[in-house]
Parts: C-alpha cells; structure tokens; sequence
C-alpha cells in the first residue's frame, strides 16, 4: 500500500546517505525504521490480560472454587 508522508530536507538528505552507504531504498529504509518503532511500542497481544488479577484481594484459585460451588447448589 502506498501513503504520502511529508519530511522535512534534513531527513529527506539523512536518508539518500544512509541508503547509498547500506545499498537500501529510502522506502526500505522507512519501512525498517517503522518496524523498529512498531516492534518497541506496540504492547505484545497478551500483555492485556497478564497480571490482571494482581490488585484483587481475592486468590484465584478460591474466587474459582467459590465460583464452582455455586453450580452445585
């Protein structure tokens, strides 16, 4: 997919050096850069439920047996 990003001449020039100096397109070197950002501050898809019980004060494992019993009454 193809998107417009305007940068400033400084980049742009930053840019054209790096990719004659490691023989990559100024688009390759973008898309890598957007990866390394992505990669850093994207949260990993199972931290939304990781420590979620942390702050009850209630164990899990009683909250699940308490839970339970409810079926047998």
């Amino acid at each position: 997919m193809r998107t417009i990003v305007d940068l400033p001449d400084k980049q742009i020039e930053a840019l054209k050096q790096l990719g004659k100096s490691v023989h990559s397109s100024r688009a390759e070197l973008v898309r890598r850069a957007i990866d390394e950002y992505l990669a850093r501050h994207l949260p990993a898809p199972d931290d939304d439920a990781f420590g979620l019980w942390e702050k009850r004060k209630t164990d899990g494992v009683i909250y699940q047996e308490h839970a339970r019993d409810e079926w047998d009454k």
